[in-house]
């Protein structure tokens, strides 16, 4: 029978099709061409979309590597453990564990700091966060002085917001910016600025860098900890854009921080492709603070290795995503030139360790000492004046900001007890220490927002 009126838009949502850009042309095309009823469906067919995919009914079991041993701690494993079940409800999930050093990072639900989270043949970007590929790196300077390296590192590195300016900046290499243009995620104005300026920096809050002397050999070393800074924050963004355009037409029930891109998409193979060249951009960003402090002191490293502890690792059609967890297992890094990394805090020593995967740890260990309360929290439960607490807390140490502003936030007691994080690494198989970084120093951003240009703008008017 003949269409004796034009079909409509509200005639289709009732067919059970979702409304989308595609309703004008298709309605244009079905009253002009006065489809009868069965060539309408055929014609139709094209713009069916597949069933929605609803969370798990129940959470997928995860492994849990840490235990309370005081009520603050209760609380933080409580709020860890809870934040998990809720997440492992997202229908890509298949496997999951935490970390002595977890701590929450927001609401139930999203991934927590020094959890791993097994998804199938999809990426979320929310679960490596803002801050992708965030990482340590350590060269072994021989029988240099300790204060020497800091004071060189000191002059070579940057903390705090912004990049560097055009006469500082680390010269580009021209097959890493090729590279960038070549990836749709990455070929815009803004990331490509960070990623020049942004090099040869290391941003704020606990971000480090740490000079220190083996425990077996003595000689001095030098640890950095940093991520791919506004590059990656840039490459963030639009991932999470793109995961939430999928997640309203897959999983609308899936929460928005833990929305997907699949991996089998042309999406996704670009963003894992982005991945990999913010990873390449952040063992550069590592490199070129090195090689600028071994050069102003005239001396040629003895040894060098890093890893991330932020990032999304593939094995197979698995996809690995650690916010704030070390790899031990050596499929998950291509490039593997040494053991792996733990800081615990300043004032405690940096551990170099190596491990093999078990069921329990799913090839990962943490990945330092974790937090118990927030920022907030640490600053009003402390008395005295800033400087008193500072010098009871860094007794012995050469400590900078390079703000000159002291972060009381970023002092030892902000910590997880460091020695409780090593007894749960020993207990539950997370890692085996082979040697330590015993602290001599170390330099951080600080305060850097006491002084802001902008609030120096303010004064400055009033």
């Amino acid at each position: 029978m003949e269409n004796k009126t034009k079909i409509t838009g509200k005639e289709l949502i009732e067919m059970g099709f979702k409304s989308g850009k595609w309703f004008p042309e298709a309605l244009e095309y079905i009253n002009s061409n006065n489809l009868l009823e069965e060539d309408m469906l055929t014609y139709l067919e094209q713009y069916k979309t597949a069933p929605e995919i609803p969370l798990f009914e129940n959470y997928v079991d995860f492994k849990i590597n840490i235990k309370a041993e005081n009520e603050l701690e209760e609380d933080n494993v409580n709020k860890v453990v809870t934040s998990m079940e809720v997440l492992m409800k997202t229908p890509t999930v298949v496997n999951g564990a935490i970390m002595p050093d977890a701590c929450p990072t927001g609401p139930a639900g999203i991934i927590p700091v020094g959890g791993v989270v097994v998804a199938k043949n999809a990426i979320h970007p929310g679960m490596h966060s803002a801050d992708i590929c965030c990482s340590v790196m350590l060269t072994d300077f021989g029988k240099a002085n300790p204060k020497d390296v800091l004071d060189a590192a000191h002059s070579s590195t940057h903390f705090g917001p912004g990049g560097r300016d055009r006469d500082s900046q680390f010269r580009f290499p021209a097959d890493l910016l090729a590279e960038i243009e070549a990836n749709p995620f990455l070929n815009n104005q803004k990331c490509i600025s960070a990623a020049r300026s942004h090099l040869g920096t290391q941003g704020d809050g606990n971000h480090f860098l740490f000079v220190g002397k083996s425990k077996k050999t003595g000689n001095t070393m030098l640890v950095s900890h940093h991520g791919s800074r506004g590059f990656g924050a840039n490459l963030y963004s639009r991932g999470m854009h793109i995961a939430e355009r999928f997640r309203k037409e897959l999983s609308p029930q899936t929460l928005k921080q833990n929305a997907w891109i699949p991996y089998e998409t042309e999406e996704g193979k670009n963003y894992w492709e982005a991945l990999q060249i913010i990873r390449k951009w952040t063992k550069l960003n590592h490199e070129v603070l090195h090689d600028a402090t071994l050069e102003k002191l005239g001396f040629e490293k003895e040894n060098r290795f890093w890893n991330e502890h932020n990032f999304v690792f593939k094995d197979g059609d698995l996809f690995y995503h650690a916010k704030g967890a070390t790899p031990l297992d050596a499929k998950f890094m291509p490039d593997i030139t040494g053991p792996r990394l733990i800081p615990l805090n300043m004032s405690e020593p940096v551990l170099i360790v190596q491990g093999k995967t078990t069921e329990n740890n799913l090839g990962f260990a943490p990945h330092g000492a974790g937090r118990n309360v927030s920022r907030t929290q640490h600053r009003k439960s402390k008395t005295g004046t800033i400087e008193e607490i500072f010098a009871e807390e860094t007794k012995g140490l050469d400590i900078r900001f390079f703000s000159n502003e002291i972060d009381i936030t970023e002092l030892p007691t902000a910590y997880k007890n460091a020695e409780t994080v090593r007894n749960q690494m020993e207990e539950f198989g997370l890692g085996e220490v082979l040697d330590e970084v015993m602290p001599y120093g170390c330099i951080m951003a600080g305060n850097w927002q006491k002084n802001a240009p902008w609030k120096k703008r303010k004064r400055n008017r009033r």
